[in-house]
């Protein structure tokens, strides 16, 4: 028997999380640490569904659901995002199969149940996950069919599959570090003490702020909130063992930055900066091809995450591909206003970024199959 609390985020779940990402499907963006984090800096308003289950005359956690409480506008209908916050890249919730079609059931429930927007806007979907599943059976029992908005794939690797081992990017790979090494030492540190993820995040937050995206007004030094946001985010993460910062260094100067996520036994490339200066020697991609090596070579991690479109550079890094949808769903009866809002408005901007892709990738081929809609 599966009941649902709804919670604003807690710091003392952060055992029943252990216990349930070790059985469960991986969310790092879930972590009890990184929703308190957004919660206490005022980054979002969030609402975190816990699934329980008595198993053995103990209480267990058998799922959780983070979503973030949303207005477009200020008298904009509100909705739940599934991503709980900005700068997350992975909506599914964390269950553990052998209670996901129960748990996440129940979560579609216990929003009904509540006083909560029953429109729920569900972006970056792992849609090979246990919850996927779930939840598309638990919207086809209460006749609900999902607008499904976009269908992707995102690059991953698994120690058995995924890491490219030869061809051009390969060649080119190894062609970038040699020349580097010709400058003088080159190393690789990705130090796990939370002080020294501290230092090395810093230092990926100047980087950042001196590449395009500060240029821009995009890097997180950019704007205050943001900033105060993702340094209490590391910080958390970072002493639970959850974070850490890979550096690539040319005689001790960091020359690219890699932060890096965990969550059971996946990591996630969360954000990368590198130094303009080194740009021909690839710095970024050759630090993600080192630190993939060095992480699937351990016990800990089996698979890694990109967090990353398919065109970007680990794209080319890795063949492994994760299937993703990006959903919205209306639990109320009928089609809200509020759902034919969100529907009209995510699909507007969706429009906006196919013609934009369309821009960069120049006009097709006579001869290139067109995409299917």
């Amino acid at each position: 028997m599966i009941t649902v609390t709804i919670d604003s985020p807690r710091a003392d779940l952060a055992p029943d999380w252990d216990d349930l990402v070790a059985r469960a499907s991986s969310n790092v963006f879930m972590n009890p640490a990184a929703l308190v984090a957004a919660d206490e800096t005022h980054f979002a308003d969030i609402r975190v569904l816990l699934a329980w289950v008595q198993e053995g005359g103990k209480r267990k956690l058998a799922g959780v659901w983070a979503l973030q409480l949303k207005r477009f506008a200020p008298l904009w209908p509100a909705v739940l995002e599934a991503l709980p916050y900005n700068y997350a890249f992975l909506s599914s919730p964390v269950v553990d199969p052998a209670y996901a079609d129960e748990a996440v059931a129940a979560f579609l429930g216990a929003i009904d149940d509540s006083a909560l927007p029953k429109v729920l806007n569900l972006p970056s979907l792992d849609a090979e996950g246990p919850g996927y599943h779930a939840l598309l059976k638990a919207l086809a029992a209460r006749g609900t069919a999902p607008l499904v908005l976009s269908e992707l794939a995102r690059p991953c690797v698994t120690r058995e599959f995924g890491a490219k081992r030869s061809g051009s990017t390969r060649k080119k790979l190894r062609q970038d570090f040699n020349r580097l090494g010709a400058l003088g030492a080159v190393e690789v540190v990705n130090e796990r003490t939370p002080a020294e993820v501290e230092r090395a995040f810093e230092r990926f937050l100047v980087l950042e702020k001196a590449s395009w995206k500060g240029e821009r007004g995009t890097a997180l030094l950019s704007r205050e909130q943001d900033a105060a946001f993702v340094r209490r985010l590391m910080h958390d993460l970072a002493a639970r063992g959850d974070a850490s910062v890979a550096q690539l260094r040319v005689n001790g100067e960091v020359i690219a930055a890699q932060v890096l996520m965990y969550c059971g036994k996946t990591a996630y490339t969360w954000k990368t900066a590198f130094d303009a200066a080194y740009a021909k020697y690839s710095p970024g991609a050759l630090l993600v091809d080192k630190i993939t090596d060095e992480l699937l070579a351990g016990t800990g991690i089996e698979a890694i995450n990109s967090c990353a479109a398919e065109s970007s550079f680990m794209g080319q890094l890795w063949s492994g591909r994760r299937a993703m949808a990006d959903m919205l769903v209306d639990i109320g009866p009928g089609k809200s206003l509020g759902y034919r809002i969100e529907a009209l408005r995510l699909s507007g901007y969706q429009g906006l970024r196919d013609l934009r892709d369309r821009l960069r990738s120049g006009p097709a081929s006579p001869n290139k199959p067109k995409k299917a809609a």
